[in-house]
């Protein structure tokens, strides 16, 4: 059984039309000897496969609604879902970038989106499900792609470039996938613009120049200045970053990476065949563990502050001495008389054998009271403080009694009560 509806969704340049593609070719496959039927593995060699592959298969219509919105477009496409299949077994109807329709156009779909004829298939893609109607998700079955990870990217630009025979090294691969952020379209678009900005080869440090990357070096030259609080060698590095016109985002970004590679090597070993894996692992040795996820935290969360510095470089530099600030580090600084700052003056510790007596003034009970040993007390921090010696229990006095004429009933002035006889 085959559902009459697929909507596909996902980041941009992930493969919605190329899966749409495919799912026309498996539907409508005749196999290589002609006698072949509706297959998950598509030949690629009779003639629906070859003619869809080329964009001149009949009974596959793609539709841009984004340049196609109105109703009028979305009207002339649904006139020809009369008509039955003229090469192929299905007619399978495109549909990208479905959340741009106007409701007007989704409306007057809606009927033939629900009961299509047979021969008839809805495939709709979009990068924001959240725009599409309700109406419309309810009549598909919709499949989330998910972005590719820098690993895949990397393995696919080496088959093609091995295929097209052009130099390459796998820095270049590695710099190019993360760039590409999930998108195999991006990462395609990115080394062709490599290509031709190192000459015909693809150069680690021609890509990180091209994209505007942070070099490693710089990162870890940072990285050793906090470990070593060295705040005016953080802020020279800072400040060629700057001169070079690297962008602080980029820093931040190759920052975090860094600290998390760092924080993995804690539980699992980099591999020996990683470039970086000595001072990563150097990184990891410098840092304890809650200073790595501090200094994380910074990084990631500086980024989205950038925008409200008066300029990046600003930004990157309190970044960065934030962490020097509330490390806990830091040496502790206060101010003479004279306004220069001096090192904080700690208490001098008792001498050997003399323990410290604390200065508790001798209290007497009065008259009437009684004295009651203290217990250890303890401040907000949870630290123990000592307490007197003893305190004073205040005792309340005692009432003095009242002679009470039972021959007569007085008020007695000066308590304030009736008396009675």
């Amino acid at each position: 059984r085959l559902h009459h509806a697929y909507l596909f969704t996902g980041t941009r340049g992930i493969g919605k039309t190329t899966v749409s593609r495919i799912l026309a070719k498996s539907l409508n496959c005749q196999g290589a000897d002609g006698q072949g039927g509706i297959t998950a593995a598509p030949c690629g060699v009779c003639q629906a496969c070859r003619d869809i592959d080329a964009g001149r298969f009949v009974d596959y219509t793609e539709l841009d609604a984004a340049s196609n919105r109105g109703v009028d477009e979305v009207q002339s496409l649904l006139e020809q879902a009369v008509y039955k299949p003229v090469q192929g077994r299905f007619k399978v109807f495109m549909i990208d970038e479905v959340h741009m329709p106007t409701n007007t156009a989704f409306n007057a779909m809606l009927k033939t989106l629900e009961e299509p004829p047979e021969y008839l298939k809805f495939v709709l893609a979009t990068t924001d499900p959240q725009k599409v109607p309700v109406t419309v998700l309810s009549r598909c079955l919709q499949f989330n792609l998910r972005p590719m990870a820098p690993e895949t990217i990397s393995e696919h630009l080496a088959h093609v470039l091995q295929a097209e025979q052009i130099a390459h090294d796998a820095e270049a691969l590695q710099l190019l996938s993360h760039a590409a952020r999930g998108s195999m379209r991006d990462a395609l678009s990115l080394t062709d613009q490599a290509i031709a900005f190192g000459a015909g080869q693809l150069k680690g440090p021609d890509v990180r120049q091209m994209l505007g990357s942070v070099d490693r070096t710089h990162v870890f030259d940072m990285l050793d200045a906090l470990c070593a609080h060295d705040g005016a060698r953080v802020l020279e590095l800072a400040r060629q970053l700057h001169v070079a016109g690297f962008s602080a985002g980029m820093a931040l970004e190759e920052m975090s990476r860094v600290l998390q590679r760092a924080a993995v090597h804690a539980h699992t070993p980099v591999s020996q065949d990683d470039p970086d894996a000595a001072r990563v692992a150097q990184v990891a040795s410098g840092f304890a563990a809650d200073e790595l996820q501090f200094l994380y935290s910074l990084c990631i969360h500086g980024r989205a502050e950038l925008g409200l510095a008066p300029d990046e470089h600003t930004g990157l530099s309190m970044v960065l001495l934030r962490y020097l600030a509330f490390n806990g580090k830091a040496e502790k600084k206060t101010l003479n008389e004279s306004g220069r700052p001096r090192q904080a003056t700690e208490r001098k510790a008792p001498a050997p054998g003399h323990a410290p007596t604390p200065a508790t003034p001798s209290v007497e009970p009065p008259a009437g009271g009684r004295s009651v040993t203290a217990l250890p007390l303890r401040n907000a921090a949870g630290l123990t403080v000592q307490a007197p010696a003893s305190v004073v229990e205040p005792v309340e006095p005692t009432p003095p009694r009242t002679t009470v004429d039972r021959k007569s009933t007085r008020l007695n002035s000066s308590h304030g009560y009736i008396s009675y006889a």
